[in-house]
């Protein structure tokens, strides 16, 4: 394997650095999870969060976080992911592509219009007590 130079790996550094950073927190106007269980992996979910940092990086987004979580509990409809935009309940996608998480992540995250025939629910499913 050949070696890296220092400006092949100072490349990379940044590069990962403007990934990273998407994913660290502050203000934004939309999260996007990606379920990344077993499951999820088995069935895809690697080529959709691919597909969205591809998404972010190509679009200069800040205002957009981008994080992963484990099974959702649904595995027969991965792969799957949550999207919150500010001021809207959560949305729960399912069976995605990379056709449908961008399409998506037009309408909804960054035009606000739920994408009702790739929606399995609307809403969180955290209880008060």
């Amino acid at each position: 394997m050949p070696k890296l130079t220092l400006e092949e790996l100072a490349k990379i550094r940044e590069k990962t650095k403007r990934l990273t950073t998407i994913r660290e927190g502050g203000e934004y106007r939309a999260k996007v999870c990606v379920h990344m269980g077993t499951c999820g992996i088995a069935a895809g979910a690697r080529s959709i969060m691919n597909a969205l940092m591809k998404e972010l990086e190509e679009r200069a987004l800040g205002d957009v976080l981008l994080t992963n979580s484990g099974c959702a509990g649904l595995c027969s409809r991965e792969p799957m992911a949550t999207v919150e935009v500010a001021g809207q309940a959560p949305v729960k996608y399912v069976d995605l592509t990379e056709k449908k998480i961008k399409e998506i992540f037009e309408k909804h995250v960054l035009g606000g219009r739920i994408v009702t025939e790739y929606a399995l629910g609307i809403g969180s499913e955290k209880t008060d007590f």
